[in-house]
């Protein structure tokens, strides 16, 4: 545990960008070995250039806030504040769980619940949602605006937890890799998707979550551990296979893959949710 504390407390800006380069890297060779979806039926060379714009954005919003990260570690370990401060006499490994669980929940699984249910929050990350071929590349295509709403939450969720900064890059090293991991579009066997969901968000379990109508797409909300979603009553299972990709109010394709339509969104008029006649099963 030493070990690792010691790396996450000054993790190379490097070592950051390989694991983000890496990480797609892999999972795209592993979607081309063995996609639930077919990759012929589109111009995936324009969808991942499309999401690694929003990529990048996301990068710079980050980087140009993260002297708050800092900031804020820095306030929790000086004044004591946050479950792991008030733990000091716990296990390192029991603490370091807790934390961890708790940056997952309030930094991914509670913006992303508000972000659905908060109509000016969503209008900004429904641009992640109108992606009609959620892959690996998807993770990360998120409008600036939204990824300064989850740093903000981010930052929330450092002090809940009392983080300190190697907690911080633990936690984001491993959000990063899983939301690689849970956006990709990978048939995986029934039987390791049945072992690892039930502790982590695996494909198959976050994919309805881009399903394109509501109450799918309200369902499924975690991004490191599949057991929130469970607790809060918003798990659900379905047949991956009869999922279709987007969101009902901007199915239009030249609206889902125009970079400066997508970035206008959370500027235009709202667009209220279709109301469908007849409830669909999956």
């Amino acid at each position: 545990m030493d070990t690792i504390i010691t790396y996450f407390s000054a993790m190379p800006t490097t070592h950051r960008s390989a694991l983000l380069i890496g990480g797609l890297a892999i999972f795209l060779l592993i979607e081309n070995a063995a996609p639930l979806f077919s990759i012929k039926k589109y111009n995936r060379v324009k969808h991942t250039g499309l999401n690694i714009f929003f990529t990048f954005t996301t990068i710079l919003v980050n980087l140009s806030m993260a002297f708050l990260l800092v900031m804020t570690a820095q306030w929790v370990a000086t004044s004591g504040f946050g479950v792991m401060n008030w733990m000091s006499g716990a296990p390192v490994v029991l603490t370091a769980l807790v934390g961890l669980m708790l940056m997952d929940l309030v930094g991914a699984w509670l913006v992303h619940y508000i972000e659905h249910h908060v109509t000016w929050m969503w209008k900004f990350h429904l641009i992640h949602h109108t992606d009609q071929h959620v892959d690996t590349t998807s993770a990360n295509r998120h409008h600036p605006g939204e990824s300064v709403i989850r740093f903000v939450f981010t930052l929330v969720a450092i002090m809940v937890a009392g983080a300190p900064v190697w907690m911080i890059f633990l936690y984001q090293s491993l959000s990063l890799v899983m939301t690689q991991f849970n956006h990709s579009n990978v048939a995986m066997p029934k039987w390791l998707d049945d072992a690892l969901v039930l502790v982590l968000c695996t494909p198959n379990m976050h994919r309805v979550h881009h399903h394109y109508r509501q109450p799918y797409s309200d369902t499924n909300y975690g991004n490191i551990f599949s057991f929130w979603d469970r607790i809060f009553g918003t798990y659900v299972v379905v047949d991956n296979k009869k999922l279709i990709y987007g969101v009902d109010t901007h199915m239009d394709k030249h609206e889902a893959n125009n970079i400066g339509y997508l970035l206008k969104i959370p500027f235009l008029p709202y667009r209220p949710t279709i109301e469908y006649e007849e409830e669909e099963k999956l």
